[in-house]
Formats: structure tokens, C-alpha cells, sequence
């Protein structure tokens, strides 16, 4: 009897996957272990493991098709042997060709491309034979595995023709238009709609930017993560009694040891950032004063006993708290170079589900995009998080003078449910002693 593979729950908040791309096609020999398809869920991009031995007999879901938890994905059994798409089940919501809308028209939650097509194209999972066409006026609808592997080859993905559903562009489109780059475009009428956009490359969050134009009026449909993203900062803000705690801290005793690590005493080429410091004091906070390390819970408040500390990552289409386990067990140069590769995973969409869940406690950290102070909304199960913004020189009181000290400004969101505002400021104070002595941080 043929073994129905179905859409797994992938992560903590998953409720739909987007098949990105099949691995293994239908008829192929598939063992345990082998990996049969693409997932983009709401905060990665994973794969998909089989854990039978068999011939692929029935793909249910076409690339880029959208698919409940539960639903069937695919049938292994032996060859020859007839399967059809199980009765009873959720059925894979592949989107489906409509005809183009006006922009006013609101866009459907289920679609996951990031960006909607002026005219729908009919769904075709084979490549065209043609991947090149003129540039695309407005946003264009691509996978995250083929906007990446277009920026990695310097690709200009609005001039390549989309074989997925409704014209999204594919992984397969891209490595076909690489093997035969456009030529640059001659007429100025090609370059037009990009001159509406003027760009401002010496902004610092420009990469980010340039990940979501806006060229004309339009309706974007909402990706899993952004969806899921609203749902529970919804539900955060709503159900969860917030409270605001802010504190300053000096510093240039920070600064000072920062820079001179940097400039020569960094063990294994790691290069320290402010915030590789504030995660390692957070962590030695939070056993200096343990009761914030804590969740909520209808029958009761839960106690960690580890702490491990998440910070967020601003990615395409939303952000991923990855998290750093034992962080108090941690130097700052393992914490520096775990972040950094968290990180970089992070916007790739490589993390593992192990990678992003099970955080204590949440840093958020604008500084480098030049917010001086902010307010962060609680990512649930935490009973806090931290908001740092940058750390800038202003004149201030010393021994009877006024000198041009360093404040950084550090904003305790708190679950009043959880902790009063004591506690809280208990917490913060013992923050601000690690950083202000962070020779402290190193032990």
C-alpha cells in the first residue's frame, strides 16, 4: 500500500508550507533519508526528508502550491502501483491562474509571493524556453531560493521570465537566464520605471530597501512569516498587559575596551559589536535577577533554569529571533561569532527549527540603523524584551563639569502579568552595571 507523505508542522507557529521546489520527480527511486522537496515555511526554508523506501508514484501539490498542515503532499509506494489524493484530508492550495485584478482589489492571505504580477500567468512548472523578457514595471513575483541565487549572480530578475504559477520566477528560471545574460537595455524607455524610484545608496539600510520597492500603487499578498508576523504581534499587544522601563547607560568604559579588543586582541579574527556585548550581559542580568527570565502560563508563571537569549533579524519579508543557547555560559567572542552566523542563515532562511525557538528572552537592536530609543512588543512565551538603540555622545555632568560623555538608551518592554515594575527596574539596573563595567563580561 502506497505511504502518503504529508505537509509537516515545520515550526512553533506554522499553520500553511509553500512547496518551493520539488527534489525528487514522480517515478524516481526514493529511499529514507533522501530529501524529496523545498518547504518555505512562515520563518525558513527547510527540507523534506521521506522516511520510506520507494518509487515517487503522485506529486499532490505543484511548485509554488500552498499547503495546510495535514494535507498530502506526495505518494511512495512500489512501482506501477495507482494512488490518488487521499479522501478526507485538506486539500493543497495551489493558487490558481484568475484574471488580473484592479489594485484596489484586496490581495488573497494564502498566496506567499512577495510581490503580485500585473497579469496572472497560468501555473507550468517546466522552464520556458525564452527566460528572458523585457523588464518588469512594478514589484515582480519571485521565490526567496530565486532572488537570492539572482543576486548572487548579479541577475536582474525583472527582466526573466517566470515559469511558476501566476508567472512567479523559480529557481530554474534563473539558472536557465544565467546561461544566456540580457544584454543591457538600449532603449530609455526599458530604464523609465526604475527612474521613478530615486535611490539613496549611501543609506545604510538600503539593502533592505531595495528588497521591497514601491514603484506604483499595489496590492502585495501576504507571505506565510508576514502573516504570521501579524497574527501574533496581534495577539501579543492585545493579550499581554505591557509596561515601559527605560535606563541610560555610559558607554565609553564599552567603547574604550570594544575598540581596543578590536584593534588587536580579538581571539580568532572575531571582530566585537555592541551587541555581542549587551546579549552577554543580558544573560548575566537575567542570573543576577532570575525571576524575568520567565513565561507566563494559564496555571501558572514557568521558571527558566537556562537562559537563553534570542535577538532579532530583519529579513526580506519580515524578522526571525534566533536564539543563543546558554548564553550565559558563553564568552562574548563565542556569542559574537554564533551571532554572526545565526544571522547570516538567518536572512538566507537556512535556520533550523532548533535555531529559532526555545529564546528565554528577546534583545531588539536599531542602533545600527540609527534610532537613539524605541519600544519592542513582547514575543511570546518571554515575559520581556530589551530595545537598544544607538550609543551617542552627549554633554553631560561630571564631577561639577559639563564633558562629552557616550549614553545608549536600553528600553525593557515587561509582561506586567509576569513582572512589576521593580523587579523590572531591578533588572535593567543590573544590566547597566555589566555594561558599565564590562571587563565584567569577559570573565
Amino acid at each position: 500500500m502506497a505511504q502518503i507523505i504529508d505537509m509537516p508542522k515545520l515550526s512553533d507557529t506554522m499553520t500553511v508550507g509553500t512547496l518551493v521546489k520539488w527534489l525528487k520527480n514522480e517515478g524516481d527511486v526514493v529511499k529514507s533519508g533522501d530529501m524529496l522537496a523545498e518547504v518555505e515555511t512562515d520563518k525558513a526554508t527547510m527540507e523534506l526528508e521521506s522516511f520510506f523506501d520507494g518509487t515517487l508514484l503522485k506529486q499532490f501539490v505543484p511548485a509554488g502550491g500552498q499547503v495546510e498542515i495535514g494535507a498530502p503532499l506526495a505518494a511512495i509506494g512500489k512501482p506501477g502501483e495507482k494512488v490518488d489524493a487521499p479522501a478526507g484530508k485538506p486539500a493543497a492550495a495551489a493558487p490558481a491562474a484568475k484574471p488580473a485584478a484592479p489594485a484596489s482589489a484586496p490581495a488573497p492571505a494564502a498566496v506567499t509571493a512577495p510581490t503580485p504580477a500585473p497579469v496572472a500567468a497560468p501555473a507550468a512548472i517546466a522552464p520556458s524556453p525564452s527566460p528572458l523578457a523585457p523588464a518588469t514595471v512594478g514589484r515582480v513575483r519571485i521565490s526567496p531560493l530565486a532572488r537570492k541565487l539572482a543576486e548572487e549572480k548579479g541577475l536582474d530578475y525583472s527582466r526573466v521570465k517566470g515559469s511558476g504559477p501566476h508567472g512567479r520566477i523559480v529557481r530554474e528560471d534563473i539558472l536557465a537566464a544565467a546561461k544566456n545574460p540580457p544584454a543591457p537595455a538600449s532603449a530609455p524607455a526599458a530604464a523609465a520605471p526604475k527612474s521613478a524610484a530615486p535611490k539613496a545608496d549611501t543609506w545604510p539600510w538600503r539593502s533592505v530597501m531595495d528588497k521591497s520597492p514601491v514603484q506604483a500603487d499595489s496590492v502585495a499578498p501576504l507571505s506565510n512569516m508576514r502573516a504570521t508576523i501579524a497574527r501574533r504581534l496581534v495577539e501579543s499587544k492585545t493579550t499581554i498587559p505591557h509596561f515601559y522601563l527605560e535606563i541610560e547607560v555610559d558607554t565609553a568604559p564599552l567603547s574604550t575596551l570594544r575598540n581596543n579588543l578590536n584593534a588587536g586582541l580579538t581571539k580568532d579574527g572575531v571582530r566585537l559589536s555592541v551587541n555581542d556585548f549587551v546579549l552577554k550581559a543580558c544573560a548575566a542580568a537575567l542570573r543576577a535577577v532570575p525571576a524575568v527570565n520567565s513565561s507566563w502560563d494559564a496555571t501558572g508563571i514557568k521558571y527558566h533554569s537556562a537562559a537563553h537569549v534570542s535577538f532579532a533579524v530583519a529579513i526580506d519579508d519580515g524578522l526571525i529571533t534566533p536564539v543563543i543557547k546558554d548564553t550565559d555560559k558563553k564568552t562574548v567572542f563565542q556569542i559574537s561569532a554564533e551571532a554572526k552566523d545565526l544571522g547570516k542563515r538567518a536572512k538566507d532562511k537556512k535556520l533550523a527549527p532548533a535555531e529559532f525557538t526555545g529564546g528565554t528572552f528577546c534583545v531588539s537592536n536599531l542602533g545600527m540603523m540609527g534610532i537613539t530609543r524605541f519600544s519592542a512588543i513582547i514575543n511570546p512565551p518571554n515575559s520581556a524584551i530589551l530595545a537598544v538603540g544607538t550609543s551617542v555622545k552627549v554633554p553631560v555632568v561630571k564631577d561639577g563639569a559639563i564633558v562629552i560623555g557616550e549614553r545608549l538608551a536600553l528600553t525593557l518592554s515587561c509582561d506586567h502579568r509576569v513582572v512589576d515594575g521593580a523587579l523590572g527596574a531591578k533588572f535593567l539596573n543590573a544590566l547597566r552595571d555589566h555594561l558599565e563595567n564590562p571587563a565584567l563580561l569577559l570573565l
